[in-house]
């Protein structure tokens, strides 16, 4: 099973605390792209699926437990994501 490495992001804007959570590598790039000059990455974890990073996500930051809305959310990620994580983020890591 591919497990694949999230970040949770922090962000303050218009003295609003934010906080998003995307894929490490080239999968957050969108993710990444939005946030605002100064945030910063609070932590990263790894996950098999959508459903299981954003249980880790939501008990991280204290908020009430995740309640899916999509049961493909529950999928495990495709092998081949974490192979393009590992060569794209982490290079010389693609054969582990």
């Amino acid at each position: 099973m591919a497990r694949l490495i999230h970040e949770v992001w922090e962000e303050i804007t218009d003295g609003m605390v934010l906080h998003s959570c995307c894929l490490a590598g080239p999968g957050g790039e969108g993710c990444r792209g939005t946030l605002a000059s100064g945030a910063r990455l609070l932590t990263t974890f790894e996950a098999g699926s959508y459903f299981e990073a954003m249980v880790f996500y939501h008990r991280y930051l204290g908020r009430e437990v995740y309640t899916p809305t999509d049961p493909r959310g529950s999928e495990p990620y495709p092998e081949e994501w974490l192979t393009k994580q590992r060569a794209t983020a982490f290079p010389g890591t693609a054969d582990l």
